[in-house]
């Protein structure tokens, strides 16, 4: 049904194609999106809620994380805990949705599906078919019209959200080039379906390392730059983010002289997804070291303070403070966010109810910054009286990581508050000595 639905609608007017897209979304039996593993890409049976706020199938992120993960599948974020929170609503929405569709819901000793098992094909008909529907695709995508070719795009760009199989398939059977080619069109929606079906192949191995040795690094930074919408300029930095989670791709990428800076020209201007996929795609990228310096330069300090200074800032706050603490673990980046007026705004930020995450990263960012910035910027958190409270807040309420970097910070001003009571003392003792010689 798959492969009759790519042919016979392929060649439908307007109007037609908008029944087409609905009757293919039912022929596909897909479920809403939010019902699906992002990581499995199956139902959820039982869904929880890790500490991101990001919600999968216990199964499929109990598995992440005992592969050794500690960060968010879906955001990059780094997890806070382990804890896993039962999410009772969407579970008792999901089994309305399975009772309301006729699927079948076994309620005891149901294993969750792991990921391998999305991967393969339910079955040799159905594996044959995608096959033959992937090559059909391939080839109006090669040599069919302009209005074929963007809704092969579009047809690509659904079945990639349907299985982790799909994906494989038409990898395989060679879409990434053609679909690369349509970055450049001068079709605003053949260019936002390319680059969205190419953003869901950069989920699997087989679609990073196509797109890579195919040269598409430098067009996908094309309409991250130039893009001819705002939605295809963001989901070119989502395809970014899922590029910098190979090691030697973060390099690739650093490398290419308008990468770094698109991002950031994003955060600047773009929307709140496209700021918040921007700053996925920085934190990836920062995991390779000569990658700071570059980041630097292009200016990520200032964009994200101004972020962080601005009222609509809650669905970003810990993405970006996750960011400036990894950059002020180095003394450049430290001395980049010291000349800003940082310093008096992360403090504000550590007192004030932003979460538990985002209590963190200040008090992270703080600790390095008096590591690296030496006396003069432990003095000036050891006049402000509301620091000390919030530290010991995280002592006690914050995660393991959170309780360390608190206690680096209350040691460092612990000492220096010493030290300066003992250069009174001093000070006040060698005038008490010269005035009774004087005397």
């Amino acid at each position: 049904m798959s492969y009759c639905r790519g042919v016979i609608f392929e060649n439908l007017g307007e109007n037609e194609q908008i029944i087409a897209k609905s009757v293919g979304e039912m022929l596909n039996c897909l479920n809403p999106e939010d019902f699906r593993c992002p990581i499995s890409l199956e139902l959820m049976m039982d869904p929880v809620t890790i500490s991101t706020g990001q919600t999968y199938d216990r199964g499929s992120i109990q598995k992440w994380l005992k592969s050794g993960h500690l960060l968010c599948p879906k955001t990059g974020e780094k997890l806070q805990t382990s804890e896993l929170v039962p999410n009772a609503a969407l579970k008792k929405l999901i089994h309305q949705f399975c009772s309301d569709n006729g699927i079948s819901i076994s309620k005891s000793g149901r294993r969750s599906k792991e990921l391998s098992k999305t991967i393969t094909s339910p079955s040799p008909a159905s594996k044959q078919a995608m096959k033959f529907l992937a090559q059909f695709l391939a080839a109006r995508l090669t040599y069919g019209t302009d209005d074929q070719k963007n809704k092969a795009a579009y047809e690509i760009r659904l079945l990639t959200k349907s299985s982790i199989f799909n994906r494989s398939m038409i990898i395989e059977v060679g879409n990434v080039p053609p679909l690369l080619d349509l970055l450049t069109s001068t079709d605003a929606n053949t260019q936002e379906n390319a680059i969205a079906a190419i953003l869901k192949l950069a989920k699997h191995s087989k679609g990073q390392k196509s797109i890579i040795e195919e040269g598409g690094l430098m067009l996908v930074i094309s309409v991250l730059r130039r893009g001819l919408k705002i939605e295809s300029r963001q989901i070119a930095a989502a395809t970014i983010f899922y590029l910098s989670s190979v090691e030697k791709y973060r390099k690739l990428i650093g490398s290419k002289r308008e990468g770094i800076p698109g991002l950031i020209e994003l955060i600047k201007d773009g929307s709140m997804c496209g700021k918040k996929n921007a700053i996925a795609a920085i934190f990836g990228l920062l995991l390779y070291h000569r990658n700071h310096e570059k980041t630097l330069e292009a200016g990520i300090v200032p964009a994200l303070i101004d972020l962080l200074s601005s009222t609509e800032r809650s669905d970003l706050l810990a993405d970006s403070l996750a960011v400036l603490a990894c950059l002020a673990e180095k003394i450049d980046g430290s001395i980049a966010i010291l000349q800003t007026s940082a310093l008096s705004l992360i403090m504000g930020l550590l007192k004030s109810s932003i979460s538990k995450a985002g209590k963190e990263y200040c008090a992270s960012i703080l600790a390095s910054l008096c590591i690296n910035g030496g006396d003069e910027v432990v003095s000036i958190l050891a006049k402000e009286q509301t620091v000390m409270p919030s530290l010991y807040a995280l002592v006690t309420d914050g995660s393991a990581h959170a309780s360390k970097k608190a206690r680096t910070l209350i040691n460092l001003l612990q000492k220096f508050q010493e030290s300066s009571s003992s250069n009174l003392a001093m000070a006040s003792k060698f005038h008490k000595e010269r005035f009774v010689q004087l005397e």
